[in-house]
């Protein structure tokens, strides 16, 4: 008999929104790899499920992952869980995957509850393209730099954080991408759920007369277009008109293109550009 793992989401807060699917195979697997196995027995009792559960976490996933694996390979079908909605994103399972990958075992993803594109889609904010992050490194330097790198991205951002780092966290975002859109997505699918759409120092305001509570999906405003250009004007506002050419010729642009990239920049006719491009020798 060929055994198999099942990465099965589960609900990100109301119990209803399981699936069909997931319930026919957490009744039909032999085994469960819970990320908690008190969390999950609530689940499984809630849906009169019986089954042999057994922990996998952050903690032991490298050393219970190869057990997983021996067990898949003596033909035992074994499904994996989180705590809540799909495992493998920013919750244990990625590492098993990849080794059920390594040694060609078989293993099918089921769709379900996930925060992202419920916060996403509740947010109001531009759906068509996001980046993902997860939670954002807890040492400043860390995070400082990972902040410079989303600041860049017109996408719009998708992150986690606690109640206890929330306020550090917007804190973070106002210094690193400006005073953006955001929307604050707390305690999703559940009975005290709440969006609230601001900008990142209302937020703030917000939430130092309002203790956080609960868990959260931020979402952030992509760089916008006048961010963009605001940005790029920066890179020449104290140059010359002659540095300013020379500057895109170094950058391996041809003089005649320099000099109508500099125009257009500027908003001044090419030719007014030309006149200072005269005393310019080829690179």
């Amino acid at each position: 008999m060929e055994g198999k793992l099942f990465i099965v989401p589960t609900p990100i807060g109301n119990l209803k929104d399981i699936t069909i699917r997931a319930l026919e195979v957490l009744n039909e697997v032999e085994m469960i790899a819970a990320e908690d196995t008190r969390h999950t027995i609530k689940l499984l009792n809630h849906f009169n499920i019986k089954k042999h559960l057994f922990s996998y976490h952050k903690f032991n996933e490298y050393d219970k992952g190869d057990e997983i694996v021996k067990l898949i390979k003596e033909g035992r079908k074994i499904a994996l869980v989180s705590d809540a909605g799909t495992p493998g994103i920013s919750d244990p399972g990625s590492i098993l995957i990849s080794k059920c990958i390594e040694e060609n075992i078989d293993f099918e993803v089921l769709p379900g509850a996930t925060a992202i594109t419920t916060a996403l889609v509740g947010s109001g904010l531009d759906s068509s393209k996001f980046i993902f992050r997860g939670f954002l490194p807890r040492e400043r330097k860390e995070k400082n730099i990972m902040l410079e790198n989303i600041k860049l991205y017109p996408e719009t951002i998708i992150i986690y954080e606690s109640p206890h780092r929330l306020i550090v966290t917007l804190k973070s975002l106002e210094e690193n991408l400006g005073d953006r859109t955001i929307a604050i997505c707390r305690e999703l699918t559940k009975l005290h759920e709440q969006i609230i759409r601001c900008r990142i120092s209302q937020a703030i305001s917000y939430y130092e007369e309002k203790s956080p509570r609960g868990e959260y999906v931020l979402v952030i405003e992509g760089k916008s277009q006048k961010e963009a250009i605001e940005d790029e004007k920066k890179l020449w506002e104290d140059l010359s008109i002659e540095e300013h050419i020379i500057k895109y010729i170094k950058e391996n642009n041809s003089k005649k293109e320099s000099i109508k990239m500099v125009a257009k920049d500027r908003k001044l006719p090419k030719s007014e550009v030309y006149k200072y491009s005269l005393n310019i020798k080829s690179f």
